[in-house]
């Protein structure tokens, strides 16, 4: 899980954001129209938005593989 790959985007394509399932940042991607230097702030939460969406996407899998994993066991009745 640590070495798979999640990739998010945010502003249609305009950020894109690789992360490993341990949470690594691998490679970040800013189109060049999407630089203004009079609205920082705009890529600024294009940057937060890929990295919150990644890190979403890594926390489901996560869930995911844990479930998975936990389907077969017993545990007195408690299930995942």
């Amino acid at each position: 899980m640590e070495n798979r790959e999640f990739e998010a985007t945010a502003g249609g394509g305009a950020v894109r954001l690789v992360i490993t399932g341990a949470r690594e940042v691998k490679k970040l991607e800013i189109d060049k129209d999407a630089v203004d230097p009079e609205d920082v702030e705009t890529l600024q939460d294009l940057l937060i938005a890929a990295m919150n969406e990644a890190l979403r996407m890594v926390e489901e899998a996560n869930g995911e593989a844990m479930g998975n994993m936990a389907g077969g066991l017993d545990l007195g009745g408690l299930r995942f």
